[in-house]
């Protein structure tokens, strides 16, 4: 059960806040956002003071926020705070500040939906629909690409990701017949690598996730068919087995809505789409692959009170495709002094900056073209000797 609930934005204003059982003290979202700014480095999402437990996620640059002063587990609530969060998304169709500000009506009617006295009913899009009857107000959101460069077109089939950017319920000034029957399919990556000084890969892994989100009407069965020669490590499955190409995933796991009667055999899922945003599938994969970037970092020591870091990067991609919006980032000591960078003649679309307060070199590539490289330069002047 949690006592109090609230969404504050990165500047520490209550946006909304619910009181549901007023067995902890007025005056907890000042004290939580003090306590998360001054904290050393990032905050825990779950710390206890004065006998109060804090949980929170943070999403979009807000703070979803639980405490309580009874025992609770701390992982339920934390999934209890991200369901409550994708909830908002789904039914005010973008989660930030000023969606949330311009639907708060609407958040409210789901915050007393979803809890009751403190205790979970329900997160499920699908049943609020019918307990919700405020409409969402739409928010322009920019966009998507880079200003100022020349990027290359969509493929037609594809859409820019803002077009999920609407709410799954009604909507002011918008009539029923204006709705579109359509669902959209996402391929989310986030992969992992581990390369020595050489630049040789040591360890990776690629964890990945099929996504969706659904306005069709009615309840419509649909079939995804993946690709045949998928197989899973330590499991005998039907069909085609193997072979050069062949996409092996250490492990996988289904949304509760999928059927597998024909995974097994033509790699087929069923499922019956939920209203909103949900994870068909989720893989990882640890085998050898293409990693899309390689680093080689090179540091040199001129005097006790000097280094030069020299970071090059290679865009391994094929040269039709490119990389948006790269970070690279680099620890450097506590004992910097400052840091002077040199990104080369003519380079247009990148950025390298000196984060005195987390001790972080930060290089930003707004399009790394694939088959190309990039090199930093950094002189890094230490206020103490250098140590090994």
């Amino acid at each position: 059960m949690i006592s109090q609930f609230y969404i504050l934005s990165l500047r520490g204003d209550t946006i909304i806040t619910r009181d549901f059982r007023g067995d902890v003290v007025k005056g907890t979202a000042e004290i939580f956002f003090r306590k998360v700014k001054f904290w050393c480095g990032d905050a825990p999402p779950i710390f206890n003071l004065d006998g109060v437990s804090y949980i929170f996620v943070k999403k979009n640059g807000l703070y979803f926020v639980a405490t309580t002063s009874q025992n609770v587990s701390p992982a339920a609530v934390v999934e209890l705070l991200t369901k409550m969060a994708k909830v908002f998304k789904d039914f005010c169709g973008v989660l930030n500040e000023e969606s949330i500000r311009k639907n708060f009506v609407l958040v409210y009617e789901l915050l007393d939906e979803m809890v009751d006295f403190g205790y979970p009913q329900t997160t499920n899009t699908e049943h609020l629909k019918s307990c919700i009857h405020n409409e969402a107000v739409l928010i322009e959101t920019p966009k998507p690409g880079v200003a100022g460069l020349n990027l290359p077109q969509w493929n037609p089939r594809t859409v820019p990701s803002n077009a999920v950017h609407r709410p799954v319920g009604p909507t002011q000034n918008e009539s029923s017949r204006n709705k579109k029957n359509e669902i959209f399919v996402d391929i989310l990556e986030r992969i992992t690598v581990l390369m020595n000084a050489n630049g040789f890969v040591i360890n990776s892994a690629i964890d990945g996730s099929i996504q969706m989100k659904s306005y069709l009407a009615g309840n419509p069965e649909l079939k995804l068919a993946l690709n045949e020669d998928i197989n899973i490590k330590n499991q005998q499955l039907g069909g085609v087995h193997g072979g050069y190409g062949a996409v092996v995933l250490d492990d996988c796991n289904f949304h509760e809505c999928v059927d597998l009667e024909d995974f097994s055999e033509q790699r087929t899922l069923s499922f019956y789409p939920p209203d909103g945003e949900f994870a068909v599938m989720n893989y990882r994969i640890t085998g050898d692959f293409r990693v899309p970037f390689r680093i080689n970092p090179m540091v040199e020591q001129q005097t006790p009170h000097k280094v030069e870091i020299t970071i090059k990067v290679r865009a391994d991609i094929p040269e039709s495709n490119y990389g948006g919006n790269v970070q690279i980032a680099c620890m450097l000591p506590k004992s910097t002094a400052s840091v002077s960078n040199e990104l080369g003649a003519n380079v247009v679309g990148q950025s390298a900056e000196y984060l005195a307060s987390e001790h972080r070199l930060v290089w930003n590539i707004k399009k790394f073209q694939g088959g190309t490289e990039c090199i930093l330069k950094s002189r890094v002047t230490l206020s103490s000797p250098a140590t090994g």
